[in-house]
């Protein structure tokens, strides 16, 4: 062998022994937990909420298998959900008391624990797009209403009239509340269809994000869980990803989704911390909700004290599920 191909086998050999190996990925979504009855779930609108939730997991697990960061693939997942009139994010959104669609969002880098966050805003398609951009582009975390789509004009985040998030389904949701007098629906048939993501790349990075259109007929300019970081939203890679869907009033005060991570920092697995807060914590709170939750290896947990919740997931050995029921496993 001369001299020429000697270093070519050598300094190939330094290239293959430094690479980095790719490390495990996964991606769990939801898109809400309540009082989901089997008997009044028509196969037809079953078959499209399972499709909706196929389509965005694969859309963020597509970004985490070409290398992509994990917040690009939890952003990816609920674009899809968000473009959705099935979920209450986006083009789903509810109805305020105004009759208008008020959105709220954020997101979470949990290796960096920058996060951003955006609410009360009415004029962007993708939100979860607008608080990526809070976080990486902005000395903020959380932006609201005008201001934050002063900020969204600045950054070129599509700007789309109010109408586009009208649909009249939730438009009749309202005039129901509203004919009730209740800011939501009656208890034992409550549903929260926030939607979230969680995720970890090939660098082991986690990320988590949530998109909500609020409560049904909320007043007073109401702000729920969903926007809050801590409470509906966080992600650490020292500890978990949380993404949370609920009655947002006890996810505040309760700061569901870091005390799940505080929980799994202190020893506890992503099962063990999850049912702690969702089954113990908000049940004995008389509260209603669930979370996806990633743990720095590719744990996936979804617990939730509701009769459903609409959920997805890729785990590391690249196995979808979808699941609505409760008893449905995963």
């Amino acid at each position: 062998m001369n001299l020429y191909a000697a270093a070519l086998v050598f300094f190939a050999g330094i290239g293959i022994a430094s690479a980095t190996p790719a490390g495990p990925i996964a991606i769990a979504i939801h898109g809400g937990a309540g009082t989901i009855d089997r008997a009044e779930m028509s196969p037809e609108l079953e078959g499209a909420y399972r499709d909706r939730l196929s389509a965005a997991t694969q859309a963020g697990y597509n970004v985490l298998e070409q290398g992509g960061r994990s917040v690009d693939a939890v952003r990816a997942a609920i674009n899809i959900l968000e473009d959705s009139s099935l979920f209450n994010a986006g083009k789903g959104a509810v109805f305020n008391a105004a009759g208008q669609n008020e959105l709220d969002a954020s997101v979470m880098d949990g290796a960096t624990l920058n996060a951003g966050a955006v609410a009360a805003i009415h004029h962007i398609r993708n939100p979860i797009d607008l608080a990526i951009e809070v976080m990486e582009h902005s000395r903020h975390v959380m932006m609201i209403g005008e201001g934050a789509e002063v900020f969204a004009r600045e950054r070129g985040i599509e700007w789309i009239d109010p109408s586009y998030f009208r649909t009249e389904r939730r438009w009749q949701q309202l005039l129901k509340a509203q004919s009730q007098q209740a800011a939501a629906p009656p208890p034992g048939s409550s549903f929260y269809s926030t939607v979230g993501a969680v995720a970890l790349d090939q660098s082991g990075n986690l990320a988590a994000g949530t998109s909500t259109g609020g409560m049904t007929n909320k007043r007073y300019g109401r702000v729920g869980d969903s926007p809050i970081i801590g409470a509906g939203t966080y992600a650490s890679n020292s500890s978990c990803a949380v993404s949370g869907t609920g009655h947002g009033e006890y996810f505040i005060r309760y700061v569901v989704a870091y005390e799940i991570c505080s929980r799994v920092a202190g020893g506890a697995s992503v099962r063990e911390a999850g049912d702690g807060v969702i089954n113990g914590v908000l049940r004995d709170a008389g509260a209603d909700g669930g979370a996806v939750i990633m743990a720095p290896d590719g744990s996936i947990y979804m617990p939730h004290n509701t009769t459903g919740m609409y959920r997805a997931s890729i785990n590391t050995r690249g196995e979808l599920f979808v699941g609505i029921y409760g008893e449905d496993s995963g």
